[in-house]
């Protein structure tokens, strides 16, 4: 048996500077074609919600949910371009620290409320706090309304890309957070009933603003949290939808049931380090794995080699700024590893754990793969699987390890992909800390030139290169399966899975 049979064993173009559209008149999702109490699907994800708030929700799965309920000022399409959403247009300043929203006529909650300015002060305010002092909300001095139909928000420093944070979910000035679980919210579905563990249950929202659309009358959004499972409720008709397939497992699926699709997921998938501990704190350490880390392996072994290999905390599609000659800056190279090793006195290598959230199987190979690279350098890497709650409290909040696999999420907005390098970032949960890092990312956010930004944006990612912050590995192929009668699913390069375009064929 192979190495890589006996790992498979184990487990089973984003435009990246957004045009910002200052006045669309967005078209409606189509001809209707309800086809009456059928014309519902059962969506397929890999972990619960943690939260029906959309400013609470922190996991990416939580927010490709969430993302069929609520807008914002604005709002992503899958073409990696922003549309207004909530406003009908904006308009944002020249020197870029201010920016002025319009709402649109007749947009209503679900219950047919109508949005007023004051949802959208109490919104974007309670968003803010939520996320913090050190998020990207630092910079906003105020919100404020001019007249009846206006939004000015005003920046205490420019920032050209602020206008990313205002996809953020618009709801009512009256939301009770202590008496409601979930708050009223203006997309194409609204929320019928949750069951924690179970599903999530969804239907039309009469009351959207766009003409015709959603397309689908209902949907469930079902957990499953093991893929195997969710390969046999696939094959027993139970799911419509499931995505993060294994090349493996995507084969076993009847293909006349369902079609696959292949895109990608649009993450940093790596071995991410924590910079604070012995011995990844030392930068020749950090290096010496990613000369013994084989990469292109990993992609071979889980996607039959359709991962894009990245070099950094970027994803491709963000082309724009994405730095491609860094995906070979560290070619596997087992001699250099062994001599950065010796140089930083592990001639006799050491050991270390891989904390690994157990929500998505390709990390857990990705982990094996790398366990196996790294025995050939004398390093023992010891595997940790643990349930995602565990590892996000752990890991990502409480930075109680050594190593873990993941992927890691960003928005429309390049700065988001580095915010987590950033020294004074609360979602640093690496410790990364370089001055110079932080220096050059404070001026790619002010930046309102493209060409600088551009550059300021590919120096960061050599900085993070250079330093070997993390082990980045690729950004892997998706493969979702759909029940070959739907049609219309796209796949959007930040945290959503929009049903509003999904429909049955005629």
């Amino acid at each position: 048996m192979t190495k890589g049979e006996i790992i498979m064993k184990r487990f089973f173009s984003l435009v990246v500077m957004v045009t910002l559209v200052a006045t669309a008149v967005l078209s409606g999702c189509g001809k209707d074609t309800s086809t009456g109490s059928g014309n519902s699907v059962v969506v397929g994800i890999s972990q619960d919600l943690d939260s029906l708030d959309p400013h609470n929700a922190a996991y990416a799965g939580t927010r490709e949910v969430l993302f069929n309920l609520y807008e914002g000022l604005v709002k992503p399409v899958s073409s990696g371009a922003i549309e207004p959403a909530v406003a009908s247009d904006f308009e944002v300043a020249e020197d870029a620290k201010s920016i002025l929203f319009t709402l649109r006529d007749g947009v209503k909650y679900w219950d047919g409320t109508a949005v007023t300015v004051d949802d959208v002060i109490f919104s974007i305010n309670r968003y803010a706090d939520i996320q913090g002092s050190e998020s990207a909300f630092s910079v906003l001095k105020s919100v404020e309304a001019q007249g009846d139909n206006q939004i000015l928000v005003t920046l205490s420093k420019a920032n050209s890309e602020f206008i990313y944070q205002l996809t953020c979910a618009i709801i009512p000035a009256s939301y009770d957070e202590t008496t409601e679980d979930c708050p009223l919210g203006t997309g194409p579905f609204k929320y019928v009933s949750y069951t924690a563990g179970e599903s999530l249950e969804v239907e039309r929202n009469e009351n959207y603003w766009k003409e015709n659309c959603p397309y689908l009358d209902a949907v469930t959004f079902k957990i499953v949290t093991d893929a195997d499972t969710a390969i046999l409720q696939l094959n027993s008709g139970t799911l419509d939808i499931y995505q993060y397939l294994t090349s493996d497992q995507a084969e076993t699926l009847d293909s006349e049931k369902f079609n696959i699709q292949v895109g990608n997921v649009n993450y940093v998938q790596g071995m991410f380090l924590n910079n604070a501990v012995e011995p990844f704190n030392d930068v020749r350490v950090r290096q010496a794995l990613y000369y013994a880390v084989d990469r292109q392996e990993i992609s071979d072994i889980l996607f039959d080699g359709q991962s894009h290999i990245i070099g950094t905390h970027l994803i491709p599609a963000m082309s724009a700024y994405y730095d491609e000659s860094l995906e070979t800056a560290y070619t596997r190279d087992l001699d250099k590893a062994k001599e950065l090793l010796k140089e930083a006195g592990y001639e006799d290598g050491f050991e270390f754990t891989i904390t690994v959230p157990n929500n998505y199987a390709p990390h857990e190979g990705t982990a094996q793969v790398i366990v196996e690279n790294l025995a050939e350098v004398g390093i023992k890497a010891n595997i940790e699987l643990v349930e995602f709650t565990t590892w996000y409290s752990d890991v990502y909040l409480d930075r109680n390890y050594e190593a873990t696999v993941v992927a890691v999420d960003g928005t429309l907005a390049p700065s988001s992909w580095f915010s987590k390098n950033v020294s004074t970032d609360s979602n640093n949960f690496t410790n990364y800390n370089n001055a110079e890092f932080d220096k050059v990312y404070e001026a790619a956010l002010a930046e309102t030139d493209l060409d600088a930004k551009v550059d300021y944006y590919k120096q960061l990612q050599k900085i993070l290169s250079d330093d070997a912050a993390s082990i980045y590995c690729q950004d892997p192929s998706n493969l979702l399966a759909i029940n070959s009668k739907l049609t219309g699913y796209e796949f959007y390069p930040v945290s959503a899975q929009d049903m509003s375009i999904v429909k049955y064929a005629e």
